[in-house]
């Protein structure tokens, strides 16, 4: 699988969360988690198999991070009693997350780093996306919506890291 592919296959999953029905709580939760899993193994991968200095950091700033937002999400769901549902958007992402990896799979050295970096743009920008779009507008509690509202600029942050990164790499 070449570099467009997984591009696509990433957009793709953006798209699965700009164009899905309005979802329920629940289905946010099951979204947030997984976009938040799809981040922390690449970023695992990344950080195994990069020798690049910047991209290690950035790696591991993201399982820091993502692992921290997970961690918040199931304290508040499990206060809620709500179980993160399943949905079309969170297989999506699921499934461009195992396609991603098996592509960062297949490469290694400059072109490893690349793709993994290129992605992480990608990626955050399609998360930030969901998350003005299709996440704020449809949660309904106040306490999950919060959540989202207050990761959103960590989100951010690191879509203006992955940016800097991508930009020194060219």
């Amino acid at each position: 699988m070449n570099a467009l592919v997984a591009s696509i296959l990433t957009l793709g999953a953006a798209v699965a969360i700009a164009q899905s029905a309005a979802p329920n709580d629940a289905q946010i939760a099951g979204i947030v988690v997984a976009a938040n899993t799809v981040d922390i193994n690449a970023g695992m991968v990344a950080k195994s198999k990069s020798h690049d200095k910047e991209v290690k950091e950035f790696a591991q700033r993201m399982i820091t991070d993502h692992t921290g937002v997970n961690k918040q999400a199931t304290a508040l769901v499990t206060k809620l009693h709500v179980t993160p549902e399943e949905s079309a958007t969170s297989k999506s992402l699921k499934d461009g997350g195992v396609a991603n990896l098996k592509h960062l799979g297949t490469l290694s050295g400059k072109a490893f780093d690349k793709a993994y970096v290129d992605n992480e743009v990608t990626y955050h920008q399609a998360v930030l996306d969901a998350i003005d779009k299709t996440l704020l507008p449809s949660a309904q509690n106040a306490e999950l919506k919060d959540l989202i509202t207050k990761v959103r600029p960590a989100i951010d942050a690191h879509l203006q890291h992955a940016k800097e990164i991508q930009a020194y790499m060219k």
